[in-house]
């Protein structure tokens, strides 16, 4: 068994492509996945650009995640840089993982519309929604951001946000330690003890004014 964490990068498709948009409304522009052996410890990488098909790359998406039309200009299809990174994981005895269910979404629309014969469903079936599991181990009912998620482990974002790669490798890192019962008790206590209603606005809050907005079970 491999532990495979995934983070896709999307490009919208333009909305005058109405008969597209029916099916598909983003492409995968970055693969980001890093493979974990059974004891959790990191094995290998994996980085790849992808051309989208239906339109160039946004001025937001540039700015988001730094990826240009310079970028994809010459990188493979979707379909071809599906395969690799299926030929990457090279074997069907894994569990995926990415944070939001976005990534699996996406995945499952663009398969079906690329590459159909391409059996999305079995791996949906190994898909699991670490963002979900997480909320629900330190009691939090809304979705926590994967950077407040790492912050709250104590821990410095490593890389830089909205690539595909560093965003897998962050993640990665939130898995591991969830595996770790005790540890994750101890790093995660403090603020499982702040996340409440009384005293959110004096210590979470004080640093991610965006989580004012949340709701605990």
């Amino acid at each position: 068994m491999v532990h495979i964490v995934i983070d896709l990068e999307m490009n919208p498709i333009s909305r005058k492509l109405k008969d597209v948009r029916q099916f598909l409304q983003d492409e995968v522009i970055e693969f980001g996945a890093v493979k974990l052996n059974e004891n959790y410890q990191l094995v290998d990488k994996f980085q790849l650009y992808v051309k989208p098909e239906f339109r160039k790359i946004s001025k937001h998406i540039t700015e988001l995640t730094g990826i240009t039309n310079d970028t994809v200009a010459n990188k493979e299809n979707f379909k071809s840089a599906f395969k690799n990174f299926f030929d990457w994981i090279a074997t069907w005895d894994f569990k995926i993982y990415s944070w939001s269910p976005s990534d699996i979404k996406q995945l499952k629309n663009e398969c079906a519309y690329k590459i159909p014969d391409f059996d999305v469903k079995r791996l949906a079936a190994q898909w699991i929604d670490l963002q979900d599991e997480f909320d629900k181990r330190i009691g939090v009912s809304n979705n926590l951001a994967l950077k407040h998620a790492v912050g709250a482990m104590n821990r410095d974002f490593q890389g830089t946000e909205h690539t595909a790669l560093a965003d897998a490798e962050n993640t990665a890192a939130i898995l591991t330690l969830m595996q770790d019962d005790a540890a994750f008790k101890k790093t995660m206590q403090p603020v499982i003890d702040m996340l409440n209603p009384k005293q959110l606005s004096e210590s979470i809050g004080d640093l991610y004014p965006e989580l004012m907005n949340l709701k605990f079970d």
